[in-house]
């Protein structure tokens, strides 16, 4: 099987952050040959330190590389062509997928949503103008969907650092991490977010000690408005209870780990918040703002399938954090009603994993959607 995976680096590291993992898992679990073409390399470099952004082709982890300059030159498509979150292929190369004697199964791997309306339009054709027939592809948390990434083993993983003190201990020293032992231990990658300050505020004054740790990226500047002054990467800065240190970015192993060695997560954007859900730790999802507000019924959506299984105290003090959170408002008494219902919201996050590692991964259920198409 040879695939061609199509990625336009839009927001940040989200696009990217999913098109590679996919290619590495298709090529090390599927034994598929992938093509990865990616617009911006750069953005690769930050989650992949073996990438190098001056090379037009290159390999790493037994994916071709390749930049995807707006000059096309002439190449023989793959058998699958996955345009990832509807980037729009070259031209030249739509036209020599028709012009293949093999026909090449076209897909759209569309974004992330938990909406009802998904599990209707998922695997479906759309007939395009050169008489070649497009599928959507639909990653989600239901039996109708495409399921989500998660690599063989993953969990088997998170169970090993999770289970051993010492080895978690060992994992964040190596990132210069050494919390308090009663610290409770949060990450944090957001967008930037005027409920912030509110936030550290309330941690500042708790009676418990937080160690918030905040890997490069847009909310560093809210969080150095908040403190007053630059917070250096491995920079420790105290005010009150709360310990704030900002992280250099990492690879996203590593980023991997530090979720799962936490006991709170604040993600972003897509690839973040699936893996935060493997980490079966509790979470707070900052969803990326669209137009007309159209965020909302994606978070919606997703926070009533997640809550399924929770009582309504805790379903309520989850919904109010997270909708403080993505709204920019007050932060306070939600979080005051989210530490009353800590352990619960824990047991449940451990749940949900098992729950969603129970259907096929992402990369499994694309290779059975080709194997079917044959």
């Amino acid at each position: 099987m040879k695939w061609d995976i199509f990625c336009r680096v839009v927001d940040n590291y989200g696009d990217i952050g999913v098109t590679w993992r996919l290619a590495r898992q298709l090529v090390a679990e599927q034994g598929a040959a992938v093509r990865l073409w990616v617009d911006d390399l750069a953005a690769l470099v930050r989650i992949c330190l073996q990438a190098d952004a001056r090379l037009s082709c290159q390999w790493l982890n037994g994916v071709e590389v390749r930049h995807w300059v707006q000059a096309w030159q002439a190449i023989e498509p793959a058998d699958v062509v996955i345009e990832a979150f509807a980037c729009e292929l070259p031209a030249d190369y739509v036209v020599a997928m028709s012009a293949r004697e093999t026909p090449v199964l076209w897909l759209n791997l569309e974004y992330l949503s938990a909406e009802s309306w998904v599990e209707g339009c998922h695997g479906l054709p759309s007939m395009q103008g050169n008489g070649q027939q497009k599928f959507f592809f639909f990653p989600g948390f239901t039996a109708g969907t495409g399921g989500l990434l998660r690599e063989r083993g993953l969990l088997a993983a998170r169970d090993g650092l999770q289970g051993d003190d010492e080895a978690c201990a060992g994992f964040l020293a190596s990132l210069g991490i050494t919390p308090a032992a009663n610290a409770r231990l949060v990450s944090l990658f957001a967008y930037e977010n005027v409920a912030l300050a509110g936030w550290l505020d309330a941690l500042a004054g708790d009676d418990a000690p937080t160690h918030l740790l905040v890997p490069e990226g847009r909310i560093l500047g809210d969080l150095q408005h908040w403190a007053g002054s630059l917070i250096e990467p491995g920079q420790v800065m105290r005010r009150g209870s709360l310990s704030v240190q900002v992280l250099p970015f990492m690879q996203q192993d590593q980023y991997d780990a530090l979720l799962w060695c936490c006991d709170l997560n604040l993600v972003r954007g897509e690839d973040s918040f699936v893996r935060a859900q493997w980490a079966g730790r509790p979470l707070v999802w900052h969803i990326y703002a669209q137009q007309e507000d159209a965020h909302w019924d994606k978070l919606e959506a997703f926070m009533a399938l997640y809550c399924q299984g929770l009582s309504d105290q805790a379903q309520a003090a989850l919904r109010a954090v997270w909708r403080a959170w993505n709204a920019g408002d007050d932060m306070v008494p939600a979080w005051a009603a989210w530490q009353r219902h800590a352990e619960e919201l824990a047991s449940h996050a451990r749940e949900w994993a098992r729950r969603q590692a129970v259907r096929a991964d992402l990369a499994t259920a694309l290779v059975q959607f080709y194997r079917n198409w044959l």
